[in-house]
């Protein structure tokens, strides 16, 4: 599988020579047939961003998405400078669209969210405040989830499957939502790995978690 950086790609990123300044935060969503969505998406995410007092970006990563998903974020672009719009040139899955948006965020802290809104964003500056508190990593851990009780049993069984057998101590129900400081972020760019489970290279890399 290619990394994102060499996929056929479009992009609603300003050039490097053209970014003013590097933003407090960076929210990396992919997007995959979400077009009925991401109207939502977008004006909760500036209604808490907005009210936590902080430069931001949003980078959307449409994961080659077959409704109007893309078009949906160029909308959301022109009305809005900060949301910015990764288009891959097919599904690439979930964590390769993850690292595109890795790839082109430019925050001093990057936040990853699903775009479903399952992930809310009401919940960001909760975890903002644990990351200012001198954090590189803070997860957001499920307390229930609306999947079906055999789904359910299934994610039960693979976190605690996925400790016993690995090196690395994976948080439990800790999904994709998290905070992550920009050195997390480079060292997680800079990694080889092209099958990517990013949860896992998140938790690999250590500092203060």
């Amino acid at each position: 599988m290619s990394r994102p950086s060499e996929t056929l790609s479009k992009t609603l990123v300003p050039a490097p020579s053209k970014i003013r300044e590097r933003r407090d935060l960076s929210i990396v969503v992919p997007l995959f047939d979400e077009a009925e969505i991401v109207a939502e998406l977008v004006e909760r995410l500036k209604t808490v961003l907005d009210a936590m007092g902080i430069t931001w970006e949003a980078i959307l990563v449409d994961d080659g998405s077959t409704d109007a998903t893309w078009s949906e974020i160029r909308r959301a672009r022109l009305k809005d400078r900060r949301f910015k719009g990764v288009s891959l040139s097919r599904n690439f899955g979930h964590q390769t669209a993850i690292t595109a948006g890795l790839e082109h965020a430019k925050g001093a802290a990057i936040v990853v969210m699903d775009g479903d809104l399952q992930d809310p964003p009401e919940a960001i500056p909760k975890l903002w405040r644990v990351y200012r508190d001198g954090k590189d990593v803070v997860y957001a851990v499920r307390s229930r989830r609306p999947e079906s009780r055999l789904l359910r049993m299934c994610y039960h069984l693979f976190y605690r499957f996925l400790n016993r057998s690995a090196t690395i101590d994976v948080p439990v129900d800790a999904g994709d939502f998290c905070v992550m400081s920009r050195r997390v972020v480079n060292l997680i760019n800079a990694m080889p790995e092209r099958k990517r489970f990013v949860r896992g290279l998140r938790a690999w890399v250590g500092l203060r978690q």
